[in-house]
């Protein structure tokens, strides 16, 4: 149970860090706008915390973690890649999920849960689809059990 909560802490809080090391962030800071700047992303990641916890495939791996971590860098992870003016200085997501057990199904759940909280924080539908292809690459790199 504890090195299935560590590792989903470290996917939530190292979610998009795969793709921003690897320079695919969004070609100018449309998106970031789309997305409510820095304000609209706290606000965003306020609402996926209190989803990740009611979840019940996600919220007991959440519960005991250091969530107001999880969701700043989280914000600093989704405004980086968006093409805003933060940076992300946690580990990247291969190195932070290693020798952790994420299954393909525990990724899943996450970015389903990201896509509530997108909607209904009123983000138009193709930023939502910019972003998330943003983030598509990075499931090679989270899952570990294959």
């Amino acid at each position: 149970m504890k090195k299935t909560l560590l590792s989903l802490v470290l996917a939530a809080s190292g979610l998009l860090m795969a793709v921003a090391s690897s320079a695919q962030t969004a070609p100018n800071d449309q998106l970031y706008k789309a997305f409510g700047e820095k304000a609209g992303l706290v606000t965003l990641m306020d609402d996926f915390m209190v989803r990740l916890l009611a979840d019940p495939r996600t919220g007991p791996h959440f519960k005991p973690s250091n969530q107001q971590r999880v969701k700043e860098q989280l914000v600093d992870q989704l405004c980086e890649l968006a093409g805003g003016p933060c940076v992300y200085k946690g580990a990247d997501m291969k190195s932070a999920h290693a020798n952790l057990d994420i299954k393909k199904s525990d990724f899943n759940a996450l970015v389903e849960v990201l896509q509530q909280s997108m909607d209904a924080k009123g983000i138009p539908f193709r930023s939502q689809n910019q972003m998330l292809a943003l983030l598509a690459p990075m499931h090679r790199d989270s899952i570990t059990v294959r």
